[in-house]
């Protein structure tokens, strides 16, 4: 019998490579709405707390108090929520901050699976199908560039590593504003089919628009998958949330700068931002030599440290808490009243806020702000003392501010001039 030959057609050329715009190119079976569904609700009540902390942080500077208090100029109408940052409780700030940065590390895994799972929709085409449509993708761009600018400034930060074109304060603040208005406009665009999809899956004859056409074998589940999210937040969770906490959490705190040992022994021996030697204060400059200088109505006065301390000393138990999110627990401060010092200026009855100005010549907030209802809390003290003993040099010598539910960078070092009423 004669061959019979084969007619060659269209189909059987060979496939052309997919792109990613082509349904076909994302296999993963783990994809689907309902996936999705499950890491945007974490996300929602996650990102929100991340969002109203991160305001209250931004409150707890008193920005609108003094230019130096302020790293983020022109901020308009941002600020209309803007409050005197309250002394009490003691660990407001503690508590704040300490969920703001604790909450935003045991994010990263959800957020970084959540745009991995949305992925195929940032190259759908076309880009715009509706109006309604072109909000959707806008606010997409809005939400995932938002997020990955704050998550990433904002763990650089953690580790100290200030690598950004600008101030973190200034970036970070708009930066979240950017992202507030993406997720805002996602959120309820969104909402009601993530609530509807969890609820009662998709409806019967409608695609699972996430899910890929053409699945590779399983080797996951997407409850495994899930899984191994919440696994790797509690994971950095454990090794991350010790910073706020001294003894054997502090020492598992392995992905913070603050983690670890504490900085020797002794009363002094808790954690510190920066050193003197970092800030280059020598003995030279808190030796015999050294006075404070206090200034207000009354005129001037040059006080040396044996003065302050033959002055009434107080008491008072407090935390250092810092912006980087890690905080010790209370430690007992002794010193001198602000509100004494206040009525030595010529304020006796009604102390105002007053300028604090630091030994230190170089790097941020060497000066700052403190409101009046700061300096008439009767724990805001001229701290001389800590644990009983002489301030260590890293910790402040000869004389630091210390104040209730303040950010640490406002508890300012090495004091050398305070000016009451002039802000």
């Amino acid at each position: 019998m004669p061959e019979r030959r084969r007619i060659r057609t269209l189909t059987d050329s060979p496939r052309a490579p997919r792109t990613p715009a082509d349904p076909g190119f994302w296999r993963s079976p783990v994809r689907g709405a309902r996936f999705t569904a499950v890491l945007g609700v974490v996300l929602l009540a996650g990102l929100t707390l991340l969002f109203v902390t991160g305001l209250l942080s931004y409150a707890a500077y008193n920005p609108d108090l003094n230019r130096v208090n302020d790293k983020t100029p022109g901020k308009g109408w941002l600020g209309f929520y803007l409050f005197s940052w309250p002394t009490g409780p003691h660990w407001l700030y503690r508590l704040t901050q300490g969920l703001h940065v604790t909450v935003g590390i045991v994010l990263v895994p959800v957020l970084l699976v959540k745009l991995w799972s949305v992925i195929p929709r940032l190259f759908a085409l076309p880009p715009a199908r509706s109006v309604g449509h072109a909000l959707e993708r806008i606010s997409l761009l809005l939400l995932v560039g938002g997020a990955l600018f704050e998550f990433l400034t904002g763990l650089l930060n953690i580790q100290l590593d200030y690598l950004f074109p600008g101030s973190f304060y200034t970036l970070h603040f708009y930066g979240a504003w950017v992202f507030l208005a993406g997720f805002v406009t996602h959120t309820v665009l969104k909402l009601p089919q993530a609530v509807r999809v969890l609820r009662n899956g998709i409806p019967r004859g409608e695609p699972d628009t996430l899910a890929a056409p053409d699945p590779l074998p399983a080797t996951l589940s997407r409850r495994g998958a899930l899984a191994m999210v919440g696994a790797g937040s509690l994971l950095l969770l454990v090794t991350s949330a010790g910073r706020s906490f001294d003894g054997p959490l502090r020492r598992i705190a392995l992905l913070t700068p603050r983690g670890g040992t504490d900085p020797g022994p002794g009363p002094n021996a808790f954690q510190i931002n920066k050193t003197a030697a970092a800030v280059r204060i020598t003995p030279a400059d808190t030796g015999a030599r050294w006075r404070l200088t206090v200034r207000g109505p009354a005129g001037e006065f040059q006080l040396s440290r044996a003065e302050l301390l033959a002055m009434e000393q107080h008491s008072a138990a407090l935390p250092i808490a810092c912006v980087e999110g890690w905080s010790t627990s209370d430690q007992l401060w002794r010193g001198v009243r602000l509100s004494d010092l206040a009525a030595l200026a010529g304020y006796p009855d009604r102390p105002p806020g007053v300028f604090v100005e630091s030994l230190q010549r170089s790097g941020s907030f060497r000066k700052a702000a403190l409101r009046d209802n700061q300096v008439r809390d009767g724990r805001s003290l001229l701290a001389l003392e800590v644990n009983g003993a002489p301030l260590s040099p890293d910790h402040g010598y000869p004389a630091r501010i210390i104040v209730p539910a303040a950010p640490g960078v406002l508890n300012t070092k090495w004091v050398e001039t305070l000016t009451f009423g002039e802000l």
